[in-house]
């Protein structure tokens, strides 16, 4: 498990269009790059060489995504802008599974800043870890 990493995110305007695109929207301020669709955030993740999962230490075969959730500060970012993000693990809990096992939860915690260090944006995603077959039956 990692506790915390830090990486830098530009906000261009192609990705920003191109991600837009991706969801099916047409909308002229993504078009223009003057703001980015609310989810573009999980993005991130390419501009960062430790994933997610590697800071909860989750074992990637039995993985599931539980949740997204994202917190603005303010208006979504735009293009031009440089986001500098601290991802680190939340909170961490356990439950027994429906159909059996324990499932252990992770919130994994994304903040973006600007250049100035103000809090732009939160990103929260929690992944649910499986309990190996062989340790539930």
């Amino acid at each position: 498990m990692i506790d915390a990493t830090a990486f830098a995110m530009p906000v261009e305007r192609g990705k920003i269009r191109e991600f837009a695109k991706a969801i099916g929207s047409d909308a002229a301020e993504y078009e223009q790059g003057s703001c980015s669709p609310p989810t573009f955030l999980v993005t991130s993740t390419f501009w960062n060489d430790v994933s997610p999962i590697q800071i909860s230490g989750f074992d990637r075969r039995r993985l599931l995504h539980g949740e997204q959730e994202y917190v603005f500060h303010g208006p979504p970012p735009a293009a031009g802008e440089q986001l500098h993000a601290t991802i680190s693990l939340g909170d961490t809990f356990e439950r027994d599974g429906k159909r059996g096992g324990k499932m252990r939860f992770a919130v994994i915690v994304t903040e973006f800043r600007d250049n100035t260090g103000l809090l732009r944006a939160e990103q929260r995603m929690t992944i649910i870890e499986t309990e190996p077959k062989e340790a539930s039956a």
